[in-house]
């Protein structure tokens, strides 16, 4: 689902599910944007930290044909860290609703980072 983010710009919120088949299958890189202190005691397996914090839309990983999608704790910050990207000019519209909150929820495995 597509709407305008609270922040500005666009947001496609993917659910969980979506965003673990697209880990599973290598199409998606997930950029989870809370802080480390956060990431050092559980992350999603396979995503990539950009603290809110620190954020520096340029220092992105280059998603190299595949989707980037933002997450966090619940699904505020990384509504935010997509608006900066957008700002900065950058085409990327999607973030996972709910956060690593949504993800353990759905049953899906994390470590510590």
């Amino acid at each position: 689902m597509s709407e305008i983010n609270p922040f500005g710009g666009r947001v496609v919120h993917l659910t969980p599910a979506e965003v673990k088949a697209g880990l599973d299958d290598g199409s998606v890189i997930l950029v989870d944007v809370r802080e480390p202190n956060e990431t050092t005691a559980e992350r999603i397996p396979g995503s990539v930290l950009a603290p809110l914090q620190s954020f520096d839309p340029a220092a992105l990983p280059d998603p190299a044909g595949k989707r980037l999608v933002f997450s966090c704790r619940s699904g505020q910050r990384s509504q935010k860290a997509l608006a900066l990207a957008q700002a900065a000019g950058l085409d990327y519209e999607e973030h996972m609703q709910g956060g690593i909150l949504g993800w353990k929820a759905a049953g899906y495995e994390t470590e510590a980072g």
